[in-house]
């Protein structure tokens, strides 16, 4: 039998429900389980002048690039908080999983110090809508030690806690950035919301808008929308479908009035449970689009963002550029005396609305299927839409491009005033795998939550995998290595799309070069009808409650394998796994509990490359699942799209 996910009253909901304060510093809740529940200011409003970019005076060290030949030194001084944050949270997460003869206080306390052999753990969660969401935020609350009821059999409780860092992409991105924009929240906080809040509430589709007071409800969304966006085009800046994508979903994302427009992705590090070290190192993933190009390819340029920067490690562009100042004008990588500086670009919404920009084409071409439609509504929308794509306004635009003039040779930008960046899952890289593998970040084991929509049925076979393992193979992966993966074949075939994988368990088999460490061991996360049919569909932009709520406990089942039903040892696995990398480096010798872990867990290479027979639709793993969350909606949803989209060209 599993236990529920976790209870449904807590008190921090209950000191939540009281109406949200109006004023640009809203009081916070801090969550430090060492401290309880304490007021603090909140800093997430940011922008000096709400969604509109502003010209602001350049502090005294003016912002400038970097080259990309090592993390940035202000993230060298956070790590160095962060890694010792993690240490009594990561013995008491492997105390916890009980490794049979092995004493984890003991061995941690020994490695801690100097932290070079402290297991360094990254969590990176896929692409995939609001599917990757809710199955993401199922792994999240399943390692999040705050998550009520996180502790029984199977239990992954902690891992959050002990972890470096966070990557999202897409739908995975909005996971990351709603948590951090909300403080580093919980899961079940999110989920659970409060009273007057539209936090999660999907349950009206981003196109219908939230419930608002009066009647109008979605001309008046859209209306805020469209002011908000305005703002920024009467600013000076360009604007585009990613504007108008990133602010609709803000309204579901951010916990703050008209959907935080003032919420900056620079001002997660300004929070005190970030800039204590207190949380792990968020970081979102786009893909850079070449002038005159339609086509990402595995070598086009994997941008991040981070609190602190955004930038790319690949030798195309090999440069950061300081987060907080974006849209400035750098020249030759700084910004001149003669030059101004902008702040406020960086909106976390248009941010997270970049690394989801596939959402833009989705709109354009879909919005003639909706059936029951006035043709005149229909025909509106699609004008309006098509009037975007013409001036190539469905891509996310940074104006003016930082990297301008910055590595000639290589940067395929150098010479453009725009730089256009696109889905980061659009290069089939649909797990931000790519900031992790970074051999400057050094980090040993990363937990792959999987919610990609590779088969007919919207489940992973191991592309995303495969795209990062092959891209590591060419020149652009700049010395960043990756373990070997199976075909999509052998992944369907062997059931390794369907349940936990290892890959690249074993260090020996990497043959390394001067100066070169191997690759994180991964730990492949699929999502698979665990509880429920999860498979919903990428673009079904709306879910009942009681939907949402079982695909997030699928995914919590999915981390702690049904609480360990389907494993007992489940726990003893993912402790061996974190583990294993700083056992090599201190030549220790490898538990007999982990070394079954690994026999059982890790791929051994086998392959079974056999065609697949028929469609894959694999089975329920837990006894009493329902299959009522599994079929797709979309048409029926996207009505609200087209009356929302022509109220909003109604209202420019």
């Amino acid at each position: 039998m599993h236990l529920p996910l976790w209870q449904s009253s807590l008190l921090p909901l209950a000191l939540l429900n009281v109406p949200l304060l109006t004023f640009a510093e809203p009081i916070r809740l801090s969550q430090h389980q060492e401290h309880g529940l304490i007021l603090a200011p909140r800093a997430r409003p940011n922008a000096p002048n709400g969604y509109a970019p502003a010209n602001v005076t350049c502090p005294q060290d003016r912002p400038k690039l970097r080259v990309a030949g090592a993390v940035s030194e202000r993230e060298q001084q956070w790590l160095a908080k962060r890694r010792k944050e993690t240490v009594k949270p990561m013995i008491d997460f492997l105390t916890n999983a009980k490794i049979d003869g092995f004493d984890a206080k003991n061995y941690i306390n020994r490695v801690a110090d100097g932290v070079k052999d402290l297991p360094n753990i990254g969590i990176a969660v896929s692409g995939g809508g609001y599917r990757a969401l809710m199955n993401g935020a199922g792994f999240i609350a399943a390692a999040d030690s705050r998550t009520s009821g996180s502790s029984s059999a199977g239990s992954i409780s902690g891992l959050l806690q002990s972890s470096t860092y966070l990557a999202g992409l897409s739908g995975g991105g909005w996971l990351v950035s709603s948590i951090y924009a909300n403080n580093f929240t919980t899961v079940e906080q999110l989920r659970d919301g409060r009273k007057g809040s539209s936090i999660w509430d999907f349950a009206n589709s981003i196109f219908k808008g939230p419930d608002m007071s009066g009647i109008f409800d979605t001309v008046k969304y859209w209306r805020s929308i469209a002011k908000q966006v305005a703002s920024k085009k009467e600013a000076g800046f360009e604007t585009s479908i990613t504007d108008y994508w990133g602010r609709a979903l803000s309204y579901q994302l951010i916990d703050a009035p008209d959907g935080g427009p003032s919420y900056t992705f620079s001002s997660i590090a300004l929070d005190e449970e970030f800039s204590n070290a207190r949380a792990p190192f968020p970081i979102l993933v786009a893909d850079g689009r070449e002038p005159g190009t339609k086509i990402i390819s595995l070598n086009a340029t994997v941008f991040e963002f981070n609190p602190f920067e955004m930038g790319s490690f690949d030798p195309t562009v090999y440069g950061f550029a300081p987060i907080e100042y974006l849209a400035s004008n750098f020249t030759n990588g700084v910004v001149p005396p003669n030059g101004g500086c902008v702040r406020g670009f960086d909106s976390v919404s248009y941010i997270f609305g970049t690394s989801s920009s596939l959402f833009n084409a989705f709109l354009l071409q879909n919005i003639s299927a909706v059936e029951g439609v006035p043709d005149f509504l229909i025909n509106a929308a699609t004008g309006l839409l098509e009037g975007f794509d013409k001036n190539d306004n469905d891509i996310a635009q940074y104006v003016p491009n930082p990297f301008l003039g910055w590595n000639n040779k290589t940067n395929p930008t150098a010479n453009n005033i725009e730089l256009d960046l696109v889905d980061g899952g659009l290069d089939l890289q649909n797990i931000p795998l790519h900031p992790l593998i970074q051999p400057f970040r050094n980090v040993d084991v990363i937990f792959a939550v999987d919610s990609s929509a590779d088969t007919t049925y919207s489940w992973p076979n191991g592309t995303a995998l495969r795209a990062t393992y092959d891209r590591s193979l060419s020149e652009i992966a700049n010395g960043t290595l990756f373990p070997p993966v199976p075909d999509a074949n052998t992944f369907i075939n062997l059931g390794l799309n369907s349940r936990p994988t290892f890959f690249g368990c074993d260090v020996k088999n990497f043959t390394l070069k001067s100066g070169q460490t191997p690759p994180p061991l991964v730990v492949y996360l699929p999502n698979a009808p665990y509880s429920t049919n999860s498979n919903v569909s990428t673009f079904d932009p709306l879910y009942r409650d009681e939907e949402r709520n079982a695909i997030i406990q699928n995914g919590f089942n999915a981390a702690t394998q049904g609480n360990g039903t389907l494993d007992s040892a489940w726990s003893t696995c993912v402790a061996c796994a974190v583990l294993s990398r700083s056992l090599a480096r201190t030549n220790t010798a490898v538990p007999g509990a982990c070394n079954e872990c690994f026999s059982r867990y890790c791929w051994d290479g086998k392959l079974d490359n056999k065609a697949v027979n028929g469609e894959y639709e694999p089975r329920f793993k837990l006894d009493g699942a329902s299959a009522k969350s599994g079929a797709a909606r979309l048409l029926s949803s996207m009505s609200g799209l087209v009356i929302g989209l022509v109220g909003m060209m109604l209202l420019l």
